[in-house]
């Protein structure tokens, strides 16, 4: 096996990078900040982005953890990369990772100055003091399903080869823990979005009650609405359910896991009718 460095200091691009760096030298396989990433998808391991301090997320990119450290391990000896490149902030924090999961010593080191240049390392660094951005080298519905409770957003790196364009989705996340410092919803702010949302779907007259279980991954919410009946009740129903999913984790960063809807009271041209 054949191990790469990529090196540069917190918040310069080096996730955002590593696409580019990796294609370059037929990369497939990716450590970065306590990720196994194996082509468009997280074969093993937790990222540190989902720690709630500085020192926890610094242990957690370095392995430090017993368990966290086996289960790599473990799915690097099944994977068998030929070759796999290993980010971090300073040579030491490489070595500290490359003795921790039993890898060979690095036999290049790339400095994200010899990739980047000195605007787009100026541009990572704002997006990141200023905008709380973290960028995971992952698609985001790969991402979604371990970062509930986190902005996510889906970034594209184009980049042109050999006359032909290659395209990489990467995930751009804001943690809850990050330079901006943390943030929480309360769960009579987050019922009463949920009220909201679905108070804007057509023939909606009222939403009689909203709540809310949550799950290691997401959320599960359930709705009670009175309807007035202008088409179908399950297309109405079905309405409401996407109404929900689409802004509550716009909004919120949350992931959907459920919507389940009950319409317990139908208004009809002729009266009304109780469920």
């Amino acid at each position: 096996m054949k191990v790469y460095a990529f090196i540069g200091s917190s918040g310069t691009g080096k996730s955002y990078k590593a696409f580019m760096v990796a294609k370059d030298r037929d990369i497939d396989y990716i450590i970065d900040d306590g990720l196994l990433i194996g082509g468009t998808r997280i074969i093993a391991g937790k990222s540190a982005k989902k720690e709630s301090t500085r020192i926890a997320a610094v242990r957690r990119a370095l392995f430090v953890e017993d368990a966290h450290k086996a289960a790599v391990r473990e799915a690097i000896e099944s994977s068998k990369p030929d070759k796999i490149l290993v980010l971090g902030t300073s040579r030491k924090m490489i070595d500290q990772i490359i003795e921790a999961l039993g890898l060979p010593e690095a036999s290049e080191i790339i400095m994200i100055e010899h990739v980047a240049t000195e605007k787009e390392i100026d541009a990572a660094k704002k997006s990141r003091r200023f905008e709380g951005k973290h960028v995971i080298p992952a698609p985001t519905v790969e991402v979604k399903r371990s970062f509930s409770g986190y902005f996510i957003d889906t970034l594209r790196v184009f980049r042109k080869r050999d006359r032909s364009t290659m395209v990489a989705e990467r995930t751009v996340v804001r943690p809850t823990f990050s330079y901006l410092g943390r943030y929480e919803i309360a769960t009579p702010a987050l019922l009463q979005l949920i009220s909201h949302c679905s108070s804007k779907v057509n023939g909606i007259l009222k939403v009689l009650d909203t709540r809310v279980d949550n799950e290691q991954i997401g959320i599960i919410i359930d709705i009670e609405v009175e309807i007035e009946l202008k088409k179908r009740l399950d297309i109405m129903l079905k309405e409401v359910q996407k109404k929900v999913v689409q802004d509550i984790e716009y909004m919120t960063g949350l992931n959907v896991l459920a919507v389940n809807v009950k319409a317990t009271r139908i208004e009809l041209k002729s009266g009304s009718m109780m469920l």
